[in-house]
């Protein structure tokens, strides 16, 4: 079954099959005309969609196919109604019809059950998609509304932390991140996207309340001035060598000083 939402009130029953053949494949109708419906059908056959119409739609020659008027319809509520007439009739026929309901206007015909819809979830699971950049994107140069996305951040708040979060408790390679490593070109546009205007804390200033927080979880902690000051504080009075700080391997390339025995030597 397929509908096009439209105000009209007149519309076409029309029925694709190849040229060389009798036989119906698929019926539907249309407020537009037969030749437009049929070019949008190739157009999304390209795109990929899996149904059993478009899977043999892909297989044929384009100039193979033909989609032809069965009827004019002057009432929109009988043109669904013809729809469901026309695939009951041709089935009868013997038409092997690949719509995959009886037809009709709104959600009349097929209604997937609960093992269905499993069934198509799983099949979905790690299905990469068609990915369209540039102007071959549909929303190439537009933007969502103020009011649209601010929709979107009330009912999403909250519903990624903690355990909602699909990630959570995942550790190691059980991480979906796990072993990847972003681009340099990648930390660079990062970093530039986020630096400036760009930076969420921007032109922000910490208010009195949150200060006197953030100075009570931090009181009596050890707090270096520098970095050096940590090394020698963490590092060389602990008799401690790292092998990803600077410092100790600034301090291990200088000659050491001559011992008291040497010295005396």
């Amino acid at each position: 079954m397929e509908t096009t939402t439209t105000t009209a009130e007149a519309g076409f029953v029309y029925g694709i099959r190849p040229r060389r053949e009798r036989e119906y494949r698929y019926v539907g109708i249309t407020t537009k005309t037969v030749a437009r419906r049929f070019q949008q059908h190739l157009k999304v056959a390209r795109g990929g969609r899996k149904t059993p119409f478009y899977d043999w739609l892909r297989k044929q020659e384009a100039d193979s196919v033909v989609a032809e008027e069965l009827q004019s319809v002057w009432d929109l509520e009988d043109l669904g109604k013809a729809e469901i007439d026309w695939i009951a009739y041709l089935k009868r026929d013997g038409d092997r019809l690949l719509n995959v309901s009886g037809g009709g206007l709104g959600p009349i015909g097929l209604v997937w059950t609960a093992e269905q819809r499993e069934a198509a979830r799983i099949r979905s699971l790690g299905r990469p998609g068609i990915s369209r950049f540039g102007e071959a994107n549909p929303f190439f140069g537009r933007s969502h509304t103020a009011e649209q996305r601010q929709k979107w951040a009330e009912t999403r708040k909250g519903t990624h932390t903690g355990p909602d979060n699909p990630n959570y408790g995942k550790f190691g390679d059980a991480h979906p991140g796990f072993g990847r490593s972003m681009t340099e070109e990648s930390r660079q546009l990062l970093s530039e996207t986020r630096t400036g205007a760009g930076n969420p804390n921007y032109g922000k200033k910490a208010s009195e309340e949150t200060r006197a927080k953030m100075s009570a979880v931090r009181r009596g902690r050890p707090m270096p001035t520098s970095k050096r000051s940590a090394h020698t504080r963490h590092h060389t009075n602990k008799g401690v060598e790292k092998a990803d700080c600077r410092y100790c391997i600034d301090d291990s390339a200088k000659p050491s000083l001559p011992s008291e025995s040497e010295s005396e030597s």
